[in-house]
């Protein structure tokens, strides 16, 4: 019998008995013919492989995660998939939504035309994630109708505005709600309900939200799960009680590994989702459980039956793995076909420009001067109860915390407080918003950072402690259409250029790492205490994650979803 490819001689991950079988497997146009002990005699195989007691596995399945947040276009980030053994993903788009909209969208899917990896696009939901922020584009109902007809969409991208789903039926979000169950019923919605529990937990499940992946407890995980919510476990909710729950109870079609979001650095240095699966095994938990978990139970729940298994029939992606505890990958194959040889050179393969001239003029800012970081207060000099952002390492998470500051010749006192100054200024040239706030805990203590890498809106964000070094942090960050600069005593220390929308880069992912490794110190250096101090400062401005945040119509108070002043006096 023909085939194209006959693998003997490995140990074959049977996803269904989740266990490993010694056996041969033979491919044929791409897709898995046959698993079992027959060997070449029975075939005529156009390529033979040896696999030398090997371990076979599906291709690695991630589910849901933003390749914005890597800072790379689309092919970059394959190029990285693929010699990570992750063969198929579910990116949600909404960071490039923010900015240009559906436009956005479309011109990022196009740009993953030539890529080795799958992808199936979730559609981004929740852009802006609330009405409380200006953003450079918006999704529309209709623009939602136009994704489903025209691109490979898999899924609704996670629902952001759980606040507004649960206390305002008029809202944005249950229109969009509403016209999905209407019209697509069979879509799939993903969520983002941070710590919700009991009545409103399962009132977003009756909405049609029914996945969570944000930060898990126990409690919230049980609940979830009870109520029929799948769970998707990123990293930072790998603690050692999740896990050893995760590991005692039969939830194993209940929950899969995802990464959400994956810094450059991490991604060259560690890996990708096999990261993950990685992190589990060392943590107990079999190898057999851990790669289910991120093949077979990820590919059931976004209904893609046609991968994530070695059986026959199934999409010929799988890796051979010479050590099952490291999960040290020797060779990728995407259908049928070998991609990755970690004995032979793999180099990227790029079409850049990838977006069109105007992606690369987003940033439309004048230059600020030290005067743009004087915070005016209109009322009597004195001491007043101010709201404070706290930055806590460990977590995205801020809290509030309410500080007395002086109010001097109607200008808030703010660098004799003792706190850093945290402002937003809107970017796009639609309204000229800006905001201040004040911010302490494990954030800088000298020094300035400024962004417009800042989720979602991806407005200019800047912390820092003295108005000049906020100035040419910002003025850097206009300069290089996008970005991140961090300054100390009156210069730039460290700098990373985003042209791409102010949040993408099209240099090449080893070189972005050494980058965004050499931001991160230089954070790091003026005192930032965080394990992600990227991903920290970038979600200060995201006002659908707990605390207090800040946004161009000022700080947010986001467990009740509205704008509160810095300044409380009666």
């Amino acid at each position: 019998m023909r085939v194209d490819l006959l693998i003997e001689n490995v140990r074959i991950y049977n996803s269904y008995f989740k266990i490993f079988i010694q056996g041969n497997a033979a491919i044929l146009d791409g897709r898995f013919l046959y698993i079992g002990e027959r060997a070449a005699d029975n075939f005529e195989a156009a390529e033979h492989l040896d696999g030398q007691g090997r371990y076979m596995i599906p291709g690695l399945i991630d589910i849901h995660l933003h390749i914005e947040s890597t800072m790379v276009t689309p092919e970059t980030f394959s190029y990285g998939l693929i010699r990570n053994g992750v063969t198929t993903i579910v990116p949600e788009p909404h960071e490039i939504a923010n900015v240009f909209g559906l436009d956005g969208v479309k011109e990022f899917i196009k740009a993953s035309q030539h890529c080795v990896a799958d992808m199936f696009y979730a559609i981004p939901s929740s852009v802006p994630a609330t009405s409380m922020e200006t953003t450079g584009g918006a999704i529309e109902i209709e623009d939602l109708d136009e994704l489903l007809r025209t691109e490979r969409i898999i899924c609704l991208g996670e629902i952001m505005n759980y606040v507004d789903v649960i206390t305002d039926p008029d809202c944005k979000t249950n229109h969009i709600l509403n016209h999905i169950r209407t019209h697509y019923p069979h879509l799939i919605i993903e969520g983002h309900v941070p710590k919700l529990l009991d009545l409103d937990l399962h009132r977003m499940i009756y909405s049609g939200v029914d996945s969570d992946h944000t930060h898990q407890s126990i409690e919230g995980m049980e609940a979830r799960i009870a109520a029929g919510m799948f769970i998707e476990i990123q990293e930072k909710s790998m603690t050692p009680e999740v896990m050893a729950y995760l590991m005692e109870h039969e939830v194993s079609e209940h929950y899969c590994f995802v990464t959400d979001d994956v810094m450059a650095d991490s991604f060259e240095r560690r890996g990708h989702l096999n990261h993950l699966v990685r992190k589990a095994i060392g943590m107990g938990m079999k190898p057999e459980q851990a790669i289910y978990a991120s093949t077979l139970s990820p590919a059931k729940r976004m209904r893609m039956y046609d991968r994530g298994v070695i059986a026959p029939g199934k999409i010929g992606d799988f890796q051979l793995i010479s050590d099952l505890e490291q999960l040290t990958i020797d060779q990728v194959y995407k259908h049928g076909r070998k991609v990755y040889d970690v004995n032979e050179p793999y180099e990227p393969i790029v079409h850049p420009p990838a977006f069109p001239d105007h992606y690369y003029q987003s940033v439309h800012m004048s230059p600020l001067t030290d005067a743009d970081f004087s915070v005016s207060a209109e009322i009597a000099d004195g001491w007043y109860a101010c709201r404070a952002m706290m930055v806590k390492d460990g977590s995205t998470f801020t809290e509030e915390q309410q500080v007395d500051v002086e109010v001097r010749q109607g200008k808030l006192n703010w660098q004799d407080s003792g706190y850093g100054l945290i402002a937003t200024f809107e970017r796009y040239g639609k309204n000229g918003n800006r905001a201040f706030g004040l911010i302490g805990g494990d954030t800088i203590k000298r020094g300035a950072i400024a962004t417009t890498y800042s989720h979602d809106n991806h407005n200019m964000l800047v912390v820092g402690h003295n108005p000049v070094d906020m100035m040419i942090a910002v003025n850097e960050v206009i300069k290089n259409q996008g970005g991140f600069s961090v300054a100390q005593n009156g210069e730039v220390i460290a700098s990373l250029e985003l042209p791409v929308g102010g949040i993408l880069t099209e240099v090449l992912l080893e070189q972005v790492a050494k980058e965004v490794e050499q931001l991160r110190k230089a954070m790091e250096s003026l005192g930032y205490r965080h394990y992600n101090p990227i991903m920290s400062i970038s979600t200060h401005s995201l006002p659908v994650s707990p605390a207090l945040k800040i946004t161009d119509y000022g700080l947010i108070d986001v467990n009740v979803g509205k704008v509160v002043p810095l300044i409380i006096h009666n």
